[in-house]
């Protein structure tokens, strides 16, 4: 099947005793047993619960996986890969990623002994001179948050195969509408499925797909021992949101590629960040690797002044954190998703007082276009 017969219909099979052509929420947190020694399989919900294997099911189809586990964040998510670390061990991160999940790295795990070098993954090579003896993991994200900056997932996989390591990559600014890292090699993609798997700003979650059996069962006995799992209700959200994915998608790169290339030419906007731009350094690796440049742009606009204004004249577009929904949202990665970042190293990245972050959503372009331009001018 393809991808939307897929989203809709793997793990959302119509039910067996009632037909209700929507999954269960199975809002419990206990099952009855026969008795000692019997189960029905289902035991208790931190374990397992029904609403959360359909969703489980229907992800693991969506990326090309065998397995995938859900959680109560995206955090959580890659939380829960790195606690198959141990203390000693040591991993190769992209430099430009997530302010969250450097703290995660930086802030937390190193304190139980896990060990970081951060490098520019969009050179190969940056990666190899990184790699020690103690090296267990290389863990990117692309495009990156917020340089829009991309990783050569094919030539990444290559690399962890050959120093028998593992390949972890935050799918999320994709979706696995338009990459799918498992087949490209890689061990595991983790997504904050609050953003474009959701869709709709609703919700909180994450996830974990692979198709090594090994690092399957580590992240299974995690999701159970640590118990950071989704309630049936978010779960039952998130299995609503994978029926439209696919659609929501098409529009929001349609309508991103309309603002990029409208930002990119307005004369009081510095530069813009977009792998569909013929200006972006990676476009061709974009094209081989993405079926679509995604819906995620981020623009300079020259000052904290300028973007400050930017922020208070926007009216159609919401200042506010996150991204995915179907509303664009505009955000100041400086002082909002990346202010766990030292200023200095945020300076290294581009990521200037003047950035600001768009997340297109898929409201009429029109109308996106000219509340930008509004605001710009003011």
């Amino acid at each position: 099947m393809k991808f939307s017969t897929t989203a809709i219909h793997t793990g959302q099979e119509p039910d067996e005793r009632t037909g209700a052509v929507s999954v269960p929420i199975f809002q419990t947190s206990t099952y009855a047993n026969p008795g000692i020694g019997q189960s029905t399989g289902y035991d208790y919900s931190r374990a397992i619960n029904p609403t959360r294997t359909a969703l489980e099911k229907n992800y693991a189809a969506l990326e090309g996986a065998e397995y995938a586990f859900a959680f109560a964040s995206g955090l959580s998510a890659i939380d829960a890969v790195l606690r198959t670390l141990s203390a000693g061990d040591h991993v190769v991160a992209a430099s430009d990623m997530y302010g969250g999940t450097y703290r995660l790295f930086s802030k937390i795990l190193t304190r139980f002994g896990v060990e970081f070098t951060f490098a520019d993954m969009t050179d190969a090579a940056n990666i190899e001179r990184a790699i020690t003896q103690r090296t267990k993991m290389i863990y990117t994200e692309t495009p990156s948050n917020p340089m829009m900056l991309l990783a050569d997932l094919h030539a990444i996989a290559g690399i962890a195969k050959a120093h028998n390591l593992l390949s972890v990559v935050d799918n999320t600014f994709a979706s696995p509408y338009l990459q799918s890292p498992i087949a490209l090699g890689f061990d595991a993609s983790v997504h904050s499925s609050t953003k474009y798997l959701g869709g709709h700003s609703d919700l909180i979650g994450g996830a974990v797909m692979t198709s090594n059996a090994a690092l399957a069962e580590q992240v299974k006995f995690i999701q159970y021992a640590v118990g950071a799992v989704p309630s049936p209700f978010e779960c039952w959200l998130l299995l609503r949101s994978a029926r439209t994915l696919a659609v929501r998608m098409r529009q929001h790169c349609a309508n991103a590629e309309t603002i990029a290339d409208f930002l990119s030419s307005h004369k009081r906007v510095v530069k813009t960040y977009y792998p569909g731009l013929r200006s972006h350094p990676q476009r061709e690796l974009a094209v081989r690797q993405m079926r679509g440049f995604g819906a995620m742009i981020s623009f300079d606009a020259g000052s904290l002044d300028a973007a400050r204004k930017i922020s208070e004249s926007v009216r159609v577009i919401t200042f506010a954190e996150s991204l995915g929904g179907v509303e664009s949202l505009l955000c100041h990665p400086a002082t909002m998703t990346h202010g766990s970042i030292p200023a200095e190293t945020r300076r290294e990245l581009g990521i200037t007082d003047g950035l600001l972050r768009l997340s297109v959503g898929i409201e009429d372009v029109e109308d996106l276009v000219a509340d930008l331009d509004n605001a710009l001018r003011a």
